[in-house]
């Protein structure tokens, strides 16, 4: 998943919650100080892209459930009571694939 802003760069981080299961934290969304947390489903990982800026990996071994918590992350951070044409600030998931075993 890429983080995608214009102006207020979206700061995005990946805590332990109870039961040790992921918490995805995002701050700064468009300007709000709103704290949005997204808990993981079981079985699911997440961890920040080493490679690329602004991107976020989920994995795990259940395809819905890794594709229930990419939806809930893309659907906390929606644009409510604005141009969604003008505001396409948003975590978007930008690539599906399996994880080749090499």
């Amino acid at each position: 998943m890429r983080y995608v802003y214009a102006h207020f760069p979206i700061n995005v981080n990946v805590e332990k919650g109870p039961e040790d299961i992921p918490v995805v934290e995002i701050r700064n969304f468009i300007g709000e100080k709103i704290v949005r947390k997204v808990q993981m489903r079981e079985g699911v990982a997440v961890e920040p892209s080493k490679n690329v800026k602004d991107e976020l990996q989920l994995s795990g071994n259940s395809l819905e459930d890794v594709s229930q918590c990419a939806a809930d992350i893309q659907q906390i951070c929606r644009v409510r009571n604005k141009d969604i044409r003008k505001f396409l600030d948003g975590l978007y998931v930008s690539e599906k694939g399996n994880i080749d075993e090499e």
